[in-house]
């Protein structure tokens, strides 16, 4: 992974459709296309080097419905060089070694991992570190599971070293409390987990403008995921390349 913070669009889909969810709440939508694989492209043509697909019905039942449209999506990526991350629904071993023999760059693991630590240690075995990532949501600074909603006791910090000792080889940290509520970013608690692993950390939600990018970047973070502020027109993504080069 490379270490220029990098502004990564999110292409979220459920039943088949391109949506972005306020904090993640099915029936929830402010935005719904058509076409995910045209909406992922569309990043790519307008400069977005990684992208990061959420399959929402696999992340909320636990099956991988939207399967097909992540391969169209990873092939039509693959001979532009675009980095390709992928979530939701991702339970089991063969589940993160089909999309990462499929060409998938990273795998993110969320409530698997946080069920059963040892299926990093056995990806991050098998296809090298760099290609697990292990996501992280904290809601009111503690760690949510289960498509958010259920909550457990421990701390980012607490986990993101668990998960780095264990062989993860980046963080996805979505802070919940802003997810998806276009209100802007804290940038403590992420600045707080970068400072405690040695492993790069994504962050994620609550974006809202070009000033929660720079704000993110002074964290220490190694690039942040935007979904509503750029499917909603805040702000475009070649603005937000453009000052995030020039910070």
């Amino acid at each position: 992974m490379t270490l220029v913070f990098e502004v990564i669009p999110a292409v979220d889909m459920r039943g088949g459709k391109c949506v972005q969810l306020v904090q993640g709440v099915p029936g929830s939508e402010i935005v719904s296309l058509d076409d995910p694989v045209e909406a992922a492209l569309d990043w790519v043509r307008k400069g977005a080097k990684t992208l990061h697909l959420v399959d929402l019905d696999g992340a909320i039942e636990g099956e991988r419905k939207n399967a097909p449209i992540i391969e169209k999506i990873v092939s039509a990526c693959q001979e532009k060089g675009v980095q390709i991350q992928v979530g939701g629904g991702i339970r089991s071993f063969e589940d993160a070694a089909s999309l990462l023999e499929l060409g998938v760059s990273r795998a993110i693991l969320g409530t698997a991992a946080l069920q059963n630590p040892d299926l990093v240690k056995q990806l991050s075995n098998a296809f090298g570190s760099e290609r697990v990532t292990v996501a992280l949501d904290a809601k009111n600074g503690k760690i949510s599971i289960k498509g958010w909603t259920e909550g457990c006791s421990q701390t980012p910090v607490e986990m993101g070293r668990k998960f780095e000792e264990l062989g993860a080889g980046s963080l996805l940290f979505t802070n919940i409390d802003t997810e998806g509520l276009m209100q802007g970013v804290n940038p403590a608690p992420t600045k707080e987990l970068v400072e405690s692993v040695s492993i790069p950390v994504i962050a994620s939600g609550g974006v809202s403008s070009l000033q929660d990018l720079q704000v993110l970047k002074k964290t220490g973070a190694a690039g942040v995921v935007v979904g509503s502020a750029l499917y909603t027109g805040r702000f475009t993504l070649e603005a937000a390349i453009e000052i995030i080069r020039h910070e």
